[in-house]
């Protein structure tokens, strides 16, 4: 998760995360794992992440935002959410952890 006015570079997350190579998900691996489409990719598909396959990376300015918006799984509408409550209950609740990235907003 990141705020929207920042731009996302594979390169500046693939360090922090010890990782090679990042591409975005199949539109399948995205219907397998979060039941959800392209476009509508939400934090709120966590809740069809029963395996706990995906790994959730936030950015701390989201954490330090008051509110969050995300799609409830469709990208038809929105939800506007504390941030609090996104982490300490809707987390819990699925029994996801996360990990703090540090995305550079290039003005």
């Amino acid at each position: 998760m990141m705020p929207g006015d920042k731009k996302f570079k594979t390169k500046e997350l693939s360090s922090q995360i010890n990782s090679a190579r990042l591409s975005f998900a199949d539109p399948e691996d995205m219907l397998k794992y979060l039941d959800i489409e392209p476009g509508a990719v939400s934090i709120m598909g966590l809740m069809n992440d029963s395996g706990h396959d995906v790994q959730l990376l936030i950015d701390e300015d989201v954490l330090n935002g008051e509110e969050l918006g995300c799609h409830p799984c469709v990208c038809r509408s929105s939800l506007k959410m504390k941030t609090k409550d996104v982490i300490g209950k809707f987390l819990q609740a699925t029994g996801h952890e996360y990990r703090i990235v540090h995305l550079v907003c290039e003005d």
